[in-house]
């Protein structure tokens, strides 16, 4: 039997209202995947039953249960048992177009490419008209991926999302990519990684994904530790792309959009803090960011006068909220 040209990993956990289209769509691919790895990351609803309802249409699936870890844990459990020469992710409360991925494996083995860039719609669940992540981006070339980077710094728009994407298996497994567990935007630093570690890339822009844009109800606690949540994650972010901008010291020009990209994603943390329901919480994080040497890191990166004054003013309200207690 040959090996497996295309694998899917699909970390699931609570999404039973979803999940049934989300598989269905897997079902209608054409060419259909070779291997559907799901990771159900200890759900309590009726996520089991419907994947168990679906293994009869998806005979390739095979199904790994675990106790909650996270969506990370879940696509690194993945990863390890993974068999495809090619491989995407896909989120379980999203779903994807019949022909996804279709010219992306044709491409892939053609041009001997390391990742394939895609597109994806919004999708708003009728709530208003869908729309591309890209919209009005070129195809490209075969190109590196630090280009590709490059080019979606100076258009001003670039995502992280890591389901627009098809990689080769063996390119991952070289650089031994993996998810940070527990990190919330975990895409940020996965896909900023692999682009400037891939030699030869293209972007087709085909929509190959719908992304889910749900209405989302929060109580003070759960939006308390959400808000948490992001804010710490995107400290690891932000920190581990300020290293990847040090790294670039060849590429001055690549270097400081890097940077500058990092500054205006994390400098987004300070709009997070004001909306914490528990506002002893919120100081108490401004004054760590200051304290943890946070602020200076951004201040290091910033490129411009613009981001430097909002993280002087940052500064001058984390050392008052510490001056307060």
């Amino acid at each position: 039997m040959s090996a497996p040209l295309l694998t899917l990993v699909v970390p699931v956990y609570n999404v039973a209202p979803y999940l049934p289209r989300c598989l269905e769509s897997l079902a209608a691919l054409s060419p259909p995947a070779d291997e559907i790895i799901v990771v159900d990351d200890g759900s309590t609803d009726e996520c089991p039953r419907i994947l168990a309802e679906f293994g009869s249409r998806l005979p390739q699936m095979r199904v790994i249960r675990q106790e909650n870890g996270g969506l990370s844990a879940a696509r690194n459990t993945a990863l390890e048992v993974a068999t495809g020469a090619y491989l995407a992710f896909v989120d379980s409360d999203d779903f994807v177009s019949p022909d996804a991925y279709a010219e992306a494996l044709r491409l892939a083995q053609d041009d001997g490419l390391d990742m394939v860039l895609l597109n994806a719609n919004y999708h708003f669940e009728g709530r208003e008209a869908d729309y591309p992540i890209y919209a009005n981006v070129a195809a490209t070339e075969v190109i590196t991926g630090r280009e590709w980077l490059r080019r979606r710094f100076r258009a001003g728009r670039f995502l992280h999302m890591v389901w627009m994407h098809l990689y080769r298996r063996d390119f991952i497994e070289r650089h031994h990519f993996r998810f940070i567990p527990r990190l919330i935007h975990e895409d940020v630093i996965w896909t900023t990684e692999a682009l400037l570690a891939a030699q030869r890339v293209r972007y087709t822009g085909h929509i190959a994904v719908h992304y889910r844009i749900p209405v989302r109800r929060f109580n003070p606690e759960q939006a308390q530790r959400r808000l948490q949540a992001i804010v710490d994650s995107s400290v690891v972010n932000a920190e581990a792309l300020a290293r990847m901008a040090d790294s670039l010291d060849h590429d001055a020009e690549l270097q400081g959009m890097l940077s500058d990209h990092l500054v205006d994603g994390a400098l987004s943390v300070f709009h997070k803090l004001p909306k914490m329901p528990d506002r002893h919480a919120a100081a108490t994080t401004l004054q760590r960011l200051r304290e943890s040497g946070f602020i200076g890191l951004l201040w290091r990166h910033a490129r411009s006068a613009a981001q430097r004054r909002r993280l002087a003013r940052h500064w001058l309200r984390s050392w008052l909220a510490g001056f307060g207690k």
